[in-house]
This record gives structure tokens, C-alpha cells and sequence, in this order.
């Protein structure tokens, strides 16, 4: 249907050919030519051109002045970067920068961020047990933290979980899972970490740890009991083994005290008799030399009677008495073998006595059993 028909709509909201306006493309030449005119020495409709010029610099002017203003906040710090390189660090207040030269990042230094983690630890008695833990932090220099680290964020993940590996690493499990010793457990964390980012210029400080969670884990529990079975029977064996060792000891302390104290004994028991001995034998010598036949004689009769008192003999006289001999001579040798053993403190003795008859008797007390009994006339001997 033609748009130039009468009682037509034209979406363009005119016909073709009819006035009201130049079509589109007289006014997109139009504005090409003030254009030219306005960027053109000498061109154009003069002051009004001139006019327009100012005033597109003059905004273009004021926009570039008030793009650089900033503001920072009282929790907040700003870095200014110009060209990518460090310049200045601006405290709270309004300031202002190069616009597309300098660059503003601002670090909020007041606030406490936190972060969690989760991590297996393996405790000083052999234990494992599942922590669930949070850092709060803040970032306290936006220098160090902008600058010093790659990432920041993952150094305080990695730091935390060698701290806590550590610190619990050597506790105990009881030490863990009791809540009175957390706090200490939780202290010496965060000492370590501190201590550790302050190492690598991080610009973050930690202002509490805290352990939400401690459980041992399910799969692992059977063989945590084995272990501690294991850890309270190697106690017990070492306890038995002390007591032992605590009883043998001044038992064998004493036997070789006492065999010391006996050897002592020993050596001044000998060292006597021989000095016994030798004072005997001195004497000897000069009794000897004051009367020899004398002393001879006495030297044989102390030799045959110590001689004749180890003789397992009885020696009977058969003709005292009487020139007959028939007689029977009764003699009672238990009663000597008695009066023998009732001797104390002899090693061996001579029994001597006399018969029913008168005769002369002499019995050996060692060897009643080897006890020889010999007849002999006087004219024998």
C-alpha cells in the first residue's frame, strides 16, 4: 500500500515531499559543516563559533579536573600509582590525582577480615585429629601488602596451616580435645603466625585465632586405641623393668659389698697368721739358740703328737695289768667318739684314755667309721 494515498498512515510522520523540516541527511551535512567551520581558522559564523569552541574546552576542562578528585575514609588508606610505580599514601580526607595518569587503590586497614580453614594434623602422642580454625586479620600496611607478596590472601592460608601443624604437632590429644588447654594452644598459633608474616613483609596483622572444632576422625579411631594400648603397655614394661632393675640393684650392691667386706676379713685373717707364724718362728729360733737339745726334743714331741692325733687308730696295752692276758678288755668307743665330737672349735683331735686294765686309750673323732683297733704286748713295742 503506497504511504502517498489519501487517509494513509506514514510511519515518518509525513509524506514524501511534503514540508515541515530538511530530511535526515540535510542535517547530518549540516552539522558536518559547523563542525569544519568551528575547527577552521576564519571559518564558520565567527564569535559564535569561537564561543562554542570555548565552551566544550572549558567543560571537557572541568571534567578532566574533577575525574582526579577522591575522598578516602576514616578505616581507609590510599595508594597512588603513577605509571604503575608507587608515589604517595594518603590518610583520610579528600585529595586529588592526575586523571589517566595516576591511579588511586584504597586499602581498608580498620577492618577485621577472617578467613577459615580446615586441616589433619597428626598430634605428639601419635593421635589424628580433623581442626576446624579461623584468622581474623587486618591489613594493617597497604605498602607491604600491595608490594611485598604475590597474593596475600593464600601466604596467610598456607602460614595458618603450618602454624596449627605445628603447635598441635606437638600436643597431645588430650591436650587438644580439653577445652582449658586451648587457650594456649591458640596463643602459641598466633604468635607463630605473626611471627611468620612479619618474616615475609606482609603488612598483616593477626588479631585472634580461634579453634571452633576438634574431632578425631571415624576411620581412624580403632587404630588410635590399638596405639594407645600399645603406648600404655610400653609405660607398664618400662615401670616393671624399673622396679626390677630398682630391687636387683642394691641386692647386688649388698653381695658385693659383703664380698669386699669378706675379702678384707680374708686378707687380715691371712696377713695374721702369718705374721702369727713368723712371730712363732722367730721365737723358735732364739729359744733354739739359747738351749738346742732342749728345743729339739720339744720340736719332736709337738711333730709325733700331731702326727699320732690324725691317726685313725686306738692303741690297747694287752699286757697291763697282769702277765696272764687273758682278760677281756671292754672298750667303749662310742663314748670316746662322743666326748670327740663335743669338742668344739677343733678341726680334728686325739681321744686318749685309759682301759678297764689301765692301759693307755687314744681314738681319732674325723672317721669313727675307719676306727682300727691294735693289740700289742709290751715286749713288742
Amino acid at each position: 500500500m503506497a504511504w502517498n494515498q489519501p487517509g494513509q498512515n506514514n510511519p515518518w510522520g509525513r509524506r514524501p515531499g511534503q514540508g515541515g523540516g530538511p530530511d535526515l541527511d540535510e542535517r547530518v551535512k549540516s552539522w558536518q559543516r559547523r563542525l569544519e567551520a568551528l575547527f577552521r581558522p576564519g571559518g564558520g559564523r565567527g564569535n559564535e563559533s569561537r564561543s562554542l569552541f570555548i565552551l566544550l574546552a572549558a567543560v571537557a576542562v572541568a571534567v578532566f579536573i574533577l575525574s582526579g578528585f577522591f575522598q578516602i575514609k576514616a578505616a581507609e588508606q590510599g595508594v597512588i600509582l603513577r605509571f604503575g610505580k608507587l608515589v604517595d599514601i594518603r590518610q583520610q580526607g579528600w585529595g586529588w590525582r592526575w586523571p589517566w595518569v595516576e591511579t588511586l587503590i584504597k586499602v581498608n586497614v580498620a577492618s577485621v577480615n577472617s578467613s577459615e580453614y580446615k586441616s589433619r594434623v597428626l598430634t605428639s602422642d601419635v593421635n589424628l585429629v580433623d581442626l576446624r580454625f579461623a584468622v581474623q586479620y587486618q591489613l594493617s600496611d597497604p605498602k607491604k601488602v600491595l608490594f611485598a607478596v604475590k597474593d596475600p590472601e593464600a601466604t596467610l592460608s598456607e602460614v595458618s596451616e603450618m602454624a596449627i601443624r605445628e603447635v598441635v604437632g606437638r600436643s597431645e590429644l588430650d591436650n587438644v580435645l580439653v577445652g582449658k588447654t586451648r587457650p594456649e594452644i591458640t596463643r602459641r598459633t598466633k604468635e607463630l603466625i605473626q611471627h611468620t608474616l612479619d618474616n615475609y613483609n606482609t603488612g598483616i596483622t593477626i588479631t585472634t585465632v580461634n579453634l571452633t572444632d576438634v574431632q578425631v576422625p571415624e576411620a581412624v579411631i580403632p587404630s588410635q586405641r590399638d596405639a594407645n594400648k600399645a603406648l600404655a603397655d610400653q609405660e607398664r614394661f618400662v615401670k616393671e623393668s624399673q622396679a626390677y632393675a630398682n630391687s636387683i640393684i642394691p641386692v647386688a650392691q649388698g653381695a658385693a659389698a659383703r664380698m669386699q667386706q669378706d675379702g678384707e676379713a680374708y686378707k687380715s685373717q691371712v696377713t695374721a697368721i702369718a705374721e702369727g707364724q713368723t712371730s712363732r718362728f722367730l721365737q723358735l729360733e732364739q729359744a733354739y739358740s739359747q738351749a738346742p737339745e732342749v728345743t729339739r726334743k720339744r720340736l719332736y714331741m709337738d711333730t709325733i703328737e700331731n702326727v699320732l692325733s690324725r691317726a685313725h687308730k686306738v692303741l690297747i696295752d694287752s699286757k697291763a695289768g697282769g702277765s696272764s692276758g687273758g682278760n677281756m678288755f671292754y672298750l667303749p668307743l662310742d663314748k670316746l667318739l662322743e666326748k670327740a665330737n663335743a669338742r668344739d672349735g677343733e678341726s680334728s683331735g686325739v681321744i686318749t684314755g685309759r682301759g678297764d686294765d689301765g692301759s693307755a686309750v687314744s681314738g681319732q673323732k674325723n672317721e669313727p667309721d675307719s676306727v682300727t683297733v691294735e693289740a700289742r704286748g709290751r715286749g713288742d713295742r
